[in-house]
Order: structure tokens, then sequence, then C-alpha cells
């Protein structure tokens, strides 16, 4: 991670909230490179209790937990809160589960097994607005972070949600090949990707771009193209 992004998060503090004793260590340990102050809790209400005292920029919580999910943990935070950063971990993808989130204005979810790379990405989404960071793919197609616009040069390049991932994903990966499983574990996700949906998804993203940035490693996936 670029030296200037490690030094604006670690301008924030965060809560984890996860009843998993392996897991929850696993993430503190991570969070705590990350951030200048990490709290971490093993149910609702010793996060609650947390939330109050600290007052953290963002609260990490895992939603399968235990006598009250962490959903019940954001209901009562978002009652008088609507500023502190909500990043949601979960099992499954679960549409009851979503429209609550919808509603409690979640700024972020992250589908289990979470990994460091997963963890980070999750985060960096979410704080996106408040952070500043430019990926460079090229000299000329730079990506802005905090408005999530690809510039070529002045003009923007129209892209889609997914083209956007995808970007994002290829510039994470720039130094080895970005596999067809990571594709289809970050850009489909719960869904099944099949080769042809995405060669079809390939084929219109080379079409938004103004330059040709993709190497295809065949049998393997794709990786940027060396500037």
């Amino acid at each position: 991670m670029k030296k200037e992004l490690l030094e604006q998060l670690n301008n924030y503090t965060i809560l984890c909230v996860e009843d998993e004793e392996g897991i929850r260590k696993r993430l503190v340990n991570t969070l705590k490179y990350y951030f200048k102050e990490v709290y971490s809790a093993s149910s609702v209400s010793e996060g609650y209790d947390l939330y109050l005292e600290y007052k953290p920029s963002i609260v990490l919580s895992d939603i399968e937990m235990p006598k009250n999910n962490g959903i019940a943990l954001i209901e009562k935070i978002r009652k008088d809160d609507f500023n502190t950063i909500v990043i949601m971990v979960t099992a499954y993808s679960n549409e009851e589960y979503l429209f609550e989130l919808i509603n409690l204005n979640v700024n972020q979810y992250i589908l289990k097994p979470v990994n460091s790379e997963s963890l980070l990405n999750g985060i960096i989404k979410a704080l996106a607005s408040k952070l500043t960071l430019k990926l460079h793919i090229t000299p000329k197609l730079v990506f802005h972070m905090e408005s999530r616009e690809l510039y070529y040069g002045d003009e923007i390049i129209s892209l889609r949600k997914r083209d956007k991932e995808f970007l994002i994903l290829l510039y994470e990966n720039r130094n080895r090949v970005l596999t067809y499983d990571l594709i289809e574990e970050y850009l489909w996700r719960d869904k099944t990707m099949s080769m042809s949906a995405l060669k079809t998804f390939i084929k219109e993203f080379r079409q938004r771009l103004p330059e040709d940035i993709l190497l295809n490693v065949p049998q393997e996936g794709y990786k940027l193209k060396s500037t």
C-alpha cells in the first residue's frame, strides 16, 4: 500500500466486533497495522459500550453473532449517529440482511472468509470519499479513489461499477496475474462466473478505455501491461 494511504488511515480509529476469538484476534492484528487505535469486542453489548466510550471513526462488525446480531448494534448506533463509518462482515449474501443494511446506511459489507486483502479493500471503499488517493494505471490513465472516477488526461472516462472494481483489483495485483478465481470472488461475489460472461465483460471493459492496458495470460487470468 502506498505510504500516503497508510498515513491517512492512521488518522482514524476503529472498533472491531466479532464473537469468534480466533477471527477477532486476526482482524485486530491486521487493523493495528493501519489504524491509530483499535478497540475490540466479542458481543453486541460490549461493542456498544466501547462505541459509547471511545466514539471510533469506524465500526467493523460481524452480522451473525449469538443473542443479538450485528444489525442490532448498528440500529443502536444509527439512532443518533449517521456519521460513523459502518462496515459489516457476513458469511453469506442474504436479501433480508441487505435490505436492512441499506436502511441503516451501512457504508460497506465484506463477505467471509475475510483475508487481509478483502478487509483492506472494504475499508478503502467505505472511506473512499474521505481518502485522497490516485492510482496511476498508465502515465495518462489515472483513477481517483476519492471520486471513483477514471481520468485520461483531463477527460473523465465513463465506467460501470464493476469496471471500477476490476480496475482497482488489477492495480492491487499489478505485480502478479489476477486469476479467474480472484475475479470471480471479488466481482461476482456470491454468484457463479461463467467464462462467457467474463469474456463479454472483458471485451466491453476494453472498449471503454482509451488505452489497451490488459495482458491476457492464457488459462490463468489477466494482468496490467507494463508501462
